[in-house]
């Protein structure tokens, strides 16, 4: 048996968020059993069990059966009002966006037409702030930014390594671009 307490908080927490009610599936218990569908589905069904309770002159049954067709009625139109809403509230900033890239776009081609070739080197520059060499930047120091008093000595010239004995290609087989000296070619 559930306890009063876990009933009533899952009563008091319910999200009341039409969400996405245009397609979820409910489970309706109505007087003559349940009926699952989507809300459309469902009011359907109601209004079609309302009719056959009309033909058989039952007019409760079918006053009862209108009042379920018109909650879930209620419940789709909330929900694509919502969804109305949201998809005004999207085109309203996406219009809002389009504009502002058209602004920017306007204001580019503008500074292109008044001589500015889009040339970023000749645009103005921001002032920078010489750093002084006595106070502290926060910067790590690295080898590379240190400067040394002694000069570097230049490096000395690797020296070519004699040429083996398999590398060593007379000069007309140089020029011809062999590897190999003259092979008897196969005949065919």
């Amino acid at each position: 048996m559930r306890s009063s307490k876990s009933r009533s908080r899952n009563k008091s927490g319910r999200n009341r968020s039409v969400g996405n009610i245009v397609n979820r599936v409910f489970d309706s218990s109505g007087p003559e059993g349940k009926v699952r569908g989507t809300p459309q589905q469902i009011i359907d069904k109601y209004n079609q069990l309302a009719r056959d309770a009309q033909l058989g002159n039952d007019r409760v049954a079918a006053e009862n059966f209108q009042q379920h067709a018109e909650h879930y009625l209620r419940l789709l139109g909330a929900a694509q009002k919502e969804q109305d809403a949201r998809r005004e509230q999207q085109e309203k900033e996406n219009r809002e966006r389009q504009a502002e890239r058209d602004r920017e776009r306007a204001k580019r081609q503008e500074r292109e037409a008044n001589g500015g070739s889009g040339d970023l080197s000749e645009a103005p520059q921001p002032d920078l702030i010489e750093a002084e060499t006595d106070t502290d930047s926060g910067l790590v120091e690295t080898p590379e930014t240190q400067q040394s008093d002694k000069p570097k000595r230049p490096r000395k010239p690797r020296a070519k390594k004699p040429p083996k004995d398999d590398e060593a290609i007379g000069d007309d087989d140089a020029q011809r671009g062999d590897d190999k000296p003259d092979a008897p070619e196969a005949a065919e």
